[in-house]
């Protein structure tokens, strides 16, 4: 790992596939390792996630420029009218968020750039540094102004004996000072961004060793950096605290349905657009998440329900909050320093009650009724601080600030059961919801991150799931046969195109949008269909207020002008994860791929032996289902895989070869290879990409 950044301080600122050429002459052992690959269907993935270049200050001197570099288009009058209507209706004079976020500032690295072992830039601050002016029109100014919020880094001390890392991943690090060594909260996303963060805490505050971590809560932007700590550590005996069920969530969220999670994560993110005024500014949140190497410790301490526990001579008093934000998740009180740590149960912005990337839906009511816990507890709290975003200071503002979050989720949650109650579509009660003015008035409570839309369908989703009781949303058509039976009946593409058009001309971008994807859909060639598409979406994003939104948008446009990428995220920098998840994730996985059709008749039973676990699996398929049992090996199985747990995650991240497993010792097969090869020949083999913006 390699960091490119300077120490000074300054003040802040407002084959290949799994199968490569193998030595001849090895007879069975080749056999062995070639359907060992397609144990779990992985393929090598070749590193193609460069982020573009950012256009720099550059661009905004160039907002006027019909057509930037990469095809996005300026902003039209409709879009620079929407969005200095917004101007006018909220409080942008008020400049207490800036105030706070600049509060406390220690020093910062004017070159925040990290690189990973291999020397690509995995995280590079500079690149937003474009953002130091009034919002161009391409930018609603709303998300302008929390990307110029979210731009404020560097370290920062909250009160005395508590500091704050931000600006140097997604995430915040928060270190309190301890009686032997620093105390660390939420450790960042990678290993990477995680060391330079410590050193440089280290460099400013003076070198103390780390007693004890903190895992607020199991997604991966708070605990993937823990490996960079114990790199920059000269103690070994480190406590690790984290909520009951957190190892189980931290490494098994993603193992199912991480295949499509993470393609639409490189849409919720903006993974592929530039940092620049037509592209990707900031993820509501912070600026993005680091893509490096990710870690996890397990823990050696859970907290189960709300207790008190002293931590290297701090009293922590925790609040189990799992079920809101995160399925593991906790909040603390400080009472030595009357300090609030609100994890991500809170922050300066509307949460996902639904995320983008796909996870299932939260609990509205028991997040808002946390909040309320929250407030209740709430002794002389003197400062606020949290997981994201910057600190709050008193304790009227603090009060004030919890309760705007825990209304926001309540008010999404009943609002939305009342009109589901009254008939309305999932669609129709996100076109209705309308936030009380005290709530849409405050920064705080607006959808940078999560919108009112697409909670309220979350909501909605709770309670009543994907069909919305009209018979004609019962079985459709799929959106391809659909859509070309649509484009006949409006009289062919041309027809559609003019229709579409004068949408557009109009300001009435959401029905071009729906009009030009059906012809998209029916003809994917139609070039002229799909840059009048790609328009339409750069537009739809320059008006998104939400962070996410704006990167869908403008993912989409990226796509319909350039193509899908050709892989998805490399799985190699989850190994570590990924060897701490239980191995029947990995069968429930690989049982979620077997090809139903294919398996039609078909009957194995196989032992998969672990052999450095001492852990044997019989699979069993019948009906075209795989199931998997722990247990002694089944004397009526064909075949034996014997194999040992690191092997059998190097095969699932493709990071093992042919040549890696023919001279191996770390597996062996007994019986019959015939049964094995066609045991795996069912099962599907997913390649992490795939079409969302066209068939």
């Amino acid at each position: 790992m390699k960091s490119l950044h300077s120490a000074s301080i300054s003040k802040s600122t407002t084959a290949p596939s799994c199968i490569s050429k193998a030595a001849n002459g090895v007879g069975s052992k080749l056999s062995s390792a070639i359907v060992l690959l397609a144990i779990l269907g992985c393929e090598p993935q070749p590193n193609n996630s460069t982020s573009l270049p950012s256009n720099g200050t550059a661009n905004a001197t160039a907002q006027d420029v019909a057509v930037d570099q990469h095809g996005f288009t300026a902003a039209s009058a409709h879009t620079i009218d929407a969005n200095n209507a917004l101007l006018s209706q909220l409080p942008f004079d008020n400049q207490q968020d800036f105030e706070d976020a600049q509060r406390g500032f220690i020093a910062k690295m004017p070159q925040l750039i990290v690189q990973d072992e291999q020397g690509k830039v995995i995280w590079s601050r500079p690149e937003y540094d474009f953002i130091n002016q009034a919002a161009p029109n391409s930018v609603n100014p709303s998300l302008w102004r929390q990307a110029s919020l979210n731009n404020i880094d560097g370290l920062f001390e909250v009160s005395e004996g508590i500091y704050q890392l931000r600006g140097f991943d997604l995430a915040n690090m928060t270190v309190i000072n301890g009686d032997t060594g620093w105390i660390i909260i939420d450790p960042l996303t990678t290993t990477e961004t995680a060391k330079v963060a410590i050193d440089f805490v280290n460099q400013q505050l003076g070198p103390r060793p780390i007693s004890t971590i903190v895992f607020t809560h199991s997604h991966m932007d708070h605990f993937g950096g823990a490996l960079g700590l114990l790199a920059a550590n000269s103690n070994n005996d480190i406590e690790v605290v984290a909520p009951a069920g957190f190892m189980h969530e931290a490494t098994s969220e993603n193992v199912m349905a991480g295949t499509a999670m993470s393609r639409r994560a490189m849409y919720m993110y903006g993974k592929q657009l530039p940092r620049s005024i037509r592209g990707h500014i900031d993820s509501g949140l912070g600026k993005e998440p680091a893509f490096g190497q990710f870690g996890i410790l397990p823990p050696t301490q859970i907290i189960e329900q709300d207790s008190q526990l002293t931590l290297d001579g701090v009293e922590f008093e925790f609040q189990i909050v799992s079920g809101t934000e995160a399925p593991a998740e906790m909040t603390f009180y400080l009472p030595q320093h009357q300090a609030y740590c609100g994890a991500e149960l809170v922050s300066k912005n509307m949460h996902n009650l639904y995320t983008l990337r796909g996870a299932k839906v939260r609990d509205a009511l028991a997040w808002s009724q946390a909040i309320d816990d929250a407030i209740s507890a709430q002794r002389q709290t003197k400062v606020y601080f949290g997981s994201h975003h910057w600190p709050i200071w008193g304790l009227d503002n603090i009060n004030q600030f919890l309760i705007t979050q825990r209304d926001t989720y309540k008010y999404i949650h009943d609002q939305s059961v009342r009109m589901l109650n009254a008939g309305l579509t999932p669609a129709e009660i996100a076109e209705a919801i309308e936030m009380p003015p005290e709530l849409a008035n405050t920064f705080a409570s607006r959808g940078y991150y999560g919108t009112a839309k697409h909670n309220a369908k979350a909501v909605y989703q709770a309670y009543l799931g994907w069909y919305d009781a009209n018979p004609s949303h019962l079985d459709p058509l799929p959106a391809a046969q659909s859509a070309d039976k649509y484009v006949q009946l409006m009289g062919g593409a041309d027809k559609v195109i003019a229709a579409a058009s004068q949408a557009y001309q109009q300001g009435d971008y959401r029905w071009a949008a729906q009009l030009l994807n059906h012809l998209v859909f029916a003809d994917s060639d139609n070039r002229q269909a799909k840059a009048l598409l790609a328009n339409t979406y750069d537009q739809l994003g320059y008006q998104a207020e939400s962070a996410p939104w704006r990167d869908v948008y403008l993912s989409g446009a990226y796509e319909l002008r350039h193509g899908s990428p050709e892989v998805g995220i490399d799985l190699s920098s989850m190994k570590h994860i990924l060897l701490h998840a239980p191995v029947e994730n990995f069968l429930q996985s690989m049982a979620s791929r077997i090809n139903g059709p294919k398996a039609f008749n078909q009957q194995y039973e196989i032992n998969l032996n672990f052999t450095d676990l001492q852990q044997n699996y019989v699979l069993s398929l019948n009906h075209a289902v795989l199931h998997h049992r722990l247990g002694a090996k089944s004397a009526t199985a064909t075949v034996t895989l014997n194999i040992s747990h690191g092997l059998f995650i190097d095969i699932v991240i493709g990071a093992a070869d042919v040549s890696d497993l023919l001279f191996s010792d770390e597996l062996n097969i007994e019986g019959s290879k015939l049964d094995l090869i066609g045991f795996l020949s069912l099962l599907n083999k997913p390649k992490g990409v795939f079409n969302i913006v066209v068939p």
